[in-house]
Protein backbone atom coordinates (compact mmCIF):
# COMPACT_ATOMS: atom_id res chain seq x y z
CA UNK A 1 0.00 0.00 0.00
CA UNK A 2 1.42 3.38 -1.02
CA UNK A 3 1.75 5.88 1.82
CA UNK A 4 2.33 9.61 1.50
CA UNK A 5 3.42 11.92 4.32
CA UNK A 6 4.56 15.48 4.99
CA UNK A 7 7.68 14.98 2.88
CA UNK A 8 5.53 14.28 -0.19
CA UNK A 9 4.29 17.42 -1.93
CA UNK A 10 1.21 16.53 -3.97
CA UNK A 11 -0.02 20.10 -4.30
CA UNK A 12 -1.50 20.62 -7.74
CA UNK A 13 -1.20 16.93 -8.59
CA UNK A 14 -3.66 15.43 -11.06
CA UNK A 15 -5.17 11.99 -10.60
CA UNK A 16 -6.62 10.71 -13.87
CA UNK A 17 -8.60 7.47 -13.82
CA UNK A 18 -6.72 6.65 -10.61
CA UNK A 19 -8.04 4.00 -8.25
CA UNK A 20 -8.30 5.62 -4.81
CA UNK A 21 -10.90 3.18 -3.50
CA UNK A 22 -10.49 2.82 0.27
CA UNK A 23 -7.81 5.52 0.45
CA UNK A 24 -7.59 7.36 3.77
CA UNK A 25 -6.67 11.04 4.08
CA UNK A 26 -5.76 12.09 7.64
CA UNK A 27 -5.14 15.74 8.57
CA UNK A 28 -4.44 16.47 4.91
CA UNK A 29 -5.03 19.76 3.10
CA UNK A 30 -7.63 19.15 0.40
CA UNK A 31 -8.81 22.76 0.25
CA UNK A 32 -9.60 23.82 -3.29
CA UNK A 33 -9.46 20.25 -4.58
CA UNK A 34 -11.53 19.74 -7.74
CA UNK A 35 -13.14 16.36 -8.41
CA UNK A 36 -14.93 15.66 -11.68
CA UNK A 37 -16.82 12.52 -12.60
CA UNK A 38 -15.72 10.80 -9.40
CA UNK A 39 -17.43 7.92 -7.63
CA UNK A 40 -17.67 8.90 -3.98
CA UNK A 41 -20.46 6.55 -2.91
CA UNK A 42 -19.92 5.54 0.69
CA UNK A 43 -17.21 8.19 1.18
CA UNK A 44 -16.89 9.49 4.75
CA UNK A 45 -15.68 13.08 5.04
CA UNK A 46 -14.96 14.74 8.37
CA UNK A 47 -13.99 18.38 7.89
CA UNK A 48 -14.15 20.39 11.14
CA UNK A 49 -13.25 23.60 9.31
CA UNK A 50 -16.63 23.57 7.57
CA UNK A 51 -17.86 25.05 10.84
CA UNK A 52 -15.83 28.22 10.23
CA UNK A 53 -17.64 31.32 8.93
CA UNK A 54 -17.54 31.48 5.15
CA UNK A 55 -16.62 27.81 4.73
CA UNK A 56 -17.67 26.29 1.42
CA UNK A 57 -18.21 22.80 0.02
CA UNK A 58 -19.90 22.19 -3.31
CA UNK A 59 -21.30 18.81 -4.35
CA UNK A 60 -22.80 18.48 -7.84
CA UNK A 61 -23.08 22.26 -8.02
CA UNK A 62 -24.91 22.51 -4.68
CA UNK A 63 -23.33 24.46 -1.80
CA UNK A 64 -23.78 22.09 1.14
CA UNK A 65 -21.72 23.62 3.97
CA UNK A 66 -24.72 25.46 5.43
CA UNK A 67 -26.85 22.29 5.28
CA UNK A 68 -24.17 20.34 7.15
CA UNK A 69 -23.94 22.96 9.89
CA UNK A 70 -27.71 23.17 10.27
CA UNK A 71 -27.95 19.40 10.64
CA UNK A 72 -25.14 19.31 13.22
CA UNK A 73 -26.87 22.06 15.19
CA UNK A 74 -30.04 19.98 15.13
CA UNK A 75 -28.24 16.87 16.34
CA UNK A 76 -26.35 18.72 19.06
CA UNK A 77 -28.66 21.24 20.76
CA UNK A 78 -26.62 24.19 22.02
CA UNK A 79 -23.92 23.93 19.36
CA UNK A 80 -25.43 26.82 17.41
CA UNK A 81 -24.67 29.15 20.34
CA UNK A 82 -20.92 28.47 20.35
CA UNK A 83 -20.25 31.99 19.00
CA UNK A 84 -22.45 33.88 21.43
CA UNK A 85 -21.34 37.50 21.73
CA UNK A 86 -22.50 38.79 25.13
CA UNK A 87 -21.83 37.54 28.66
CA UNK A 88 -25.28 36.04 29.19
CA UNK A 89 -25.15 34.27 25.85
CA UNK A 90 -21.70 32.85 26.60
CA UNK A 91 -22.84 31.68 30.04
CA UNK A 92 -25.79 29.86 28.49
CA UNK A 93 -23.59 28.41 25.74
CA UNK A 94 -21.03 27.11 28.23
CA UNK A 95 -23.71 25.65 30.49
CA UNK A 96 -25.18 23.72 27.54
CA UNK A 97 -21.76 22.41 26.53
CA UNK A 98 -21.10 21.23 30.08
CA UNK A 99 -24.50 19.54 30.28
CA UNK A 100 -23.82 17.75 27.00
CA UNK A 101 -20.41 16.51 28.12
CA UNK A 102 -21.80 15.49 31.50
CA UNK A 103 -24.37 13.27 29.81
CA UNK A 104 -21.66 11.72 27.64
CA UNK A 105 -19.45 11.08 30.66
CA UNK A 106 -22.36 9.24 32.27
CA UNK A 107 -22.77 7.23 29.09
CA UNK A 108 -19.13 6.15 29.17
CA UNK A 109 -19.41 5.33 32.88
CA UNK A 110 -22.10 2.80 31.96
CA UNK A 111 -20.02 1.12 29.25
CA UNK A 112 -17.70 -1.86 29.85
CA UNK A 113 -14.55 -1.06 31.80
CA UNK A 114 -11.75 0.17 29.57
CA UNK A 115 -14.05 1.61 26.91
CA UNK A 116 -12.67 5.10 27.53
CA UNK A 117 -9.24 3.94 26.35
CA UNK A 118 -10.41 2.24 23.16
CA UNK A 119 -9.21 3.80 19.90
CA UNK A 120 -11.35 3.53 16.77
CA UNK A 121 -9.47 3.43 13.46
CA UNK A 122 -6.43 5.11 14.97
CA UNK A 123 -8.38 8.09 16.31
CA UNK A 124 -7.98 9.39 19.84
CA UNK A 125 -9.72 7.37 22.52
CA UNK A 126 -12.39 9.04 24.64
CA UNK A 127 -9.86 9.59 27.44
CA UNK A 128 -7.37 11.12 25.01
CA UNK A 129 -10.08 13.44 23.70
CA UNK A 130 -10.70 14.68 27.24
CA UNK A 131 -6.98 15.20 27.65
CA UNK A 132 -6.87 17.25 24.46
CA UNK A 133 -9.64 19.50 25.75
CA UNK A 134 -7.56 20.03 28.90
CA UNK A 135 -4.70 21.16 26.69
CA UNK A 136 -6.93 23.37 24.53
CA UNK A 137 -8.28 25.15 27.60
CA UNK A 138 -4.78 25.61 29.01
CA UNK A 139 -3.74 27.09 25.66
CA UNK A 140 -6.66 29.38 24.80
CA UNK A 141 -7.83 30.19 28.32
CA UNK A 142 -4.79 29.71 30.54
CA UNK A 143 -2.17 31.19 28.21
CA UNK A 144 -4.20 33.62 26.10
CA UNK A 145 -6.69 34.95 28.66
CA UNK A 146 -5.03 34.39 32.05
CA UNK A 147 -1.52 34.91 30.59
CA UNK A 148 0.00 32.01 32.46
CA UNK A 149 2.32 29.32 31.18
CA UNK A 150 1.29 26.37 33.36
CA UNK A 151 -0.05 23.36 31.50
CA UNK A 152 -1.66 20.34 33.12
CA UNK A 153 0.68 17.33 32.76
CA UNK A 154 -2.16 15.20 31.36
CA UNK A 155 -3.01 17.69 28.62
CA UNK A 156 -2.61 16.29 25.12
CA UNK A 157 -1.71 18.53 22.20
CA UNK A 158 -1.71 17.58 18.52
CA UNK A 159 2.09 17.26 18.44
CA UNK A 160 2.37 15.25 21.67
CA UNK A 161 2.92 11.91 19.92
CA UNK A 162 4.77 10.44 22.89
CA UNK A 163 1.75 10.96 25.11
CA UNK A 164 -0.32 8.78 22.81
CA UNK A 165 1.50 5.75 24.17
CA UNK A 166 0.61 6.60 27.75
CA UNK A 167 -2.59 5.48 29.43
CA UNK A 168 -2.98 7.38 32.71
CA UNK A 169 -5.74 6.35 35.13
CA UNK A 170 -9.09 7.40 33.73
CA UNK A 171 -10.04 8.86 37.12
CA UNK A 172 -7.09 11.28 36.82
CA UNK A 173 -8.20 12.28 33.33
CA UNK A 174 -11.72 12.98 34.59
CA UNK A 175 -10.34 15.11 37.41
CA UNK A 176 -8.20 17.15 35.01
CA UNK A 177 -11.11 17.62 32.62
CA UNK A 178 -13.45 18.73 35.42
CA UNK A 179 -10.91 21.20 36.78
CA UNK A 180 -10.40 22.90 33.42
CA UNK A 181 -14.10 23.08 32.62
CA UNK A 182 -14.63 24.53 36.09
CA UNK A 183 -12.03 27.23 35.47
CA UNK A 184 -13.83 28.41 32.34
CA UNK A 185 -17.21 28.24 34.06
CA UNK A 186 -16.02 30.39 36.97
CA UNK A 187 -14.51 32.96 34.61
CA UNK A 188 -17.57 33.26 32.38
CA UNK A 189 -19.81 33.59 35.45
CA UNK A 190 -18.47 37.08 36.14
CA UNK A 191 -17.08 38.21 32.76
CA UNK A 192 -18.12 41.68 31.60
CA UNK A 193 -18.66 43.08 28.09
CA UNK A 194 -15.48 45.15 28.45
CA UNK A 195 -13.46 42.07 29.39
CA UNK A 196 -14.78 40.23 26.34
CA UNK A 197 -13.33 42.99 24.14
CA UNK A 198 -9.89 42.83 25.78
CA UNK A 199 -7.15 42.09 23.20
CA UNK A 200 -5.40 38.75 23.66
CA UNK A 201 -2.49 36.94 22.03
CA UNK A 202 -3.15 34.09 19.67
CA UNK A 203 -1.10 31.16 21.03
CA UNK A 204 -0.26 30.01 17.49
CA UNK A 205 0.75 33.21 15.78
CA UNK A 206 0.31 36.95 15.24
CA UNK A 207 -3.41 36.87 14.53
CA UNK A 208 -5.28 39.29 16.81
CA UNK A 209 -7.70 37.82 19.32
CA UNK A 210 -10.00 39.01 22.09
CA UNK A 211 -11.25 37.31 25.22
CA UNK A 212 -14.47 36.64 23.31
CA UNK A 213 -12.77 35.02 20.32
CA UNK A 214 -10.62 32.84 22.61
CA UNK A 215 -13.76 31.61 24.35
CA UNK A 216 -15.28 30.94 20.94
CA UNK A 217 -12.32 28.70 20.11
CA UNK A 218 -12.77 26.77 23.36
CA UNK A 219 -16.49 26.34 22.75
CA UNK A 220 -15.80 25.21 19.19
CA UNK A 221 -13.21 22.70 20.38
CA UNK A 222 -15.66 21.38 22.95
CA UNK A 223 -18.41 20.78 20.40
CA UNK A 224 -16.25 19.39 17.60
CA UNK A 225 -14.45 16.94 19.86
CA UNK A 226 -17.74 15.90 21.41
CA UNK A 227 -18.90 15.05 17.91
CA UNK A 228 -15.76 12.99 17.29
CA UNK A 229 -16.10 11.27 20.65
CA UNK A 230 -19.75 10.29 20.26
CA UNK A 231 -19.10 9.08 16.70
CA UNK A 232 -16.47 6.67 18.03
CA UNK A 233 -18.53 5.68 21.09
CA UNK A 234 -21.32 4.66 18.72
CA UNK A 235 -18.84 2.48 16.83
CA UNK A 236 -17.52 0.89 20.05
CA UNK A 237 -21.05 0.06 21.20
CA UNK A 238 -21.94 -1.39 17.81
CA UNK A 239 -18.89 -3.62 17.79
Amino acid sequence: MAKFGQSDDLQGAEFFEANLRGARFVESDLSGAVMRGVDIQGADIDAPWLAEPGASLTVNGVEVAAYVQAELNRRFPGRADRRAEDPDGLRAAWAKLEQTWSATLERVAGMPEGSADVSVDGEWSFAQTLRHLVHAIDLWFGRSILEREEFHPLGLGHAAEDALTETPPYADVLEAHASRFGMVRDFIATVTPAELDTPRKNPHGPHPETTRSCLHVILGEGWEHHRFATRDLNTIETR
